[in-house]
């Protein structure tokens, strides 16, 4: 009988190549990983820098003064709800147990639970970072103020914390669209926070800065068991859209 070459599984370039493949991939996420820690870390770095040099300038930056003059001329009705809305949205209960728990027990009715972990370790990681700056640089509030806050100026809080819900919503689920909102929800943030009168610009640019470098680091930390769960998660959608009965025509 002729041997079939064509079903022998002895080693060739193809056979060579999977074992390749197989034999880096660990390697691969390992340094995948990294680079994301390397990231995190970098971003973390610059809000920490940014910090120290406000303190070396006595907490006083031309931007920050000229920014806040224009963004008071705006101040009015629909501006106050907007910005009102916003600074109940970000902090307070709502936004420190009310957003991270509902989202975390939305993603556990998906059936993601490491994605719930996720939001949960994010959110909380991000508001120790935040408590951390502040009370490392201790920056005085801006005086005109509309609401009444905590101590220390910088890094914004608020801004942080929507930063981080948009970078992990994003990773979580990775749509443009998703992407496209979190930016939004998080430049509002960002604006209504000096609308207010209770941040400096600066201070926002060190609070999103903070949300997404937290949000880095705690996603290298996860990426492995979160990509499986994604992958298990649209193979069930697949899987269900597969098994609906046909509309009639």
């Amino acid at each position: 009988m002729a041997h079939d070459e064509s079903s022998d599984p002895g080693p060739g370039p193809a056979g060579v190549l999977r074992s390749t493949d197989q034999a880096d991939a660990p390697a691969a996420r390992r340094l995948h990983r990294r680079v994301i820690v390397a990231a995190g870390v970098g971003v973390l770095l610059v809000a920490v820098l940014l910090g120290g040099l406000i303190a070396v300038r006595n907490g006083i930056i031309g931007v920050d003064e000229s920014w806040a003059g224009e963004v008071i001329e705006l101040r009015g009705a629909f501006g106050d709800a907007v910005a009102f809305t916003m600074n109940r949205l970000g902090g307070g209960a709502i936004g420190v147990f009310v957003v991270p728990l509902g989202g975390a027990v939305v993603l556990l009715l998906c059936r993601r639970p490491w994605g719930a972990a996720f939001f949960l370790l994010a959110s909380a990681a991000s508001a120790g970072v935040v408590q951390l700056l502040k009370h490392l640089f201790g920056r005085a509030r801006p005086e005109d103020m509309l609401v009444t806050s905590d101590f220390g100026s910088f890094p914004s809080g608020h801004v942080a914390n929507a930063a981080t819900i948009a970078v992990v919503v994003g990773i979580i689920a990775p749509r443009v669209w998703v992407w496209a909102l979190g930016v939004a929800y998080t430049l509002l943030m960002a604006f209504t926070r000096t609308y207010l009168g209770v941040h400096w610009l600066t201070d926002t640019i060190a609070g999103a800065l903070v949300g997404v470098g937290v949000a880095l680091v705690v996603w290298a930390i996860l990426a492995r068991p979160l990509e499986q769960e994604r992958q298990r998660w649209h193979r069930r959608r697949d899987a269900s859209a597969g098994a609906a009965p046909p509309q009639a025509g």
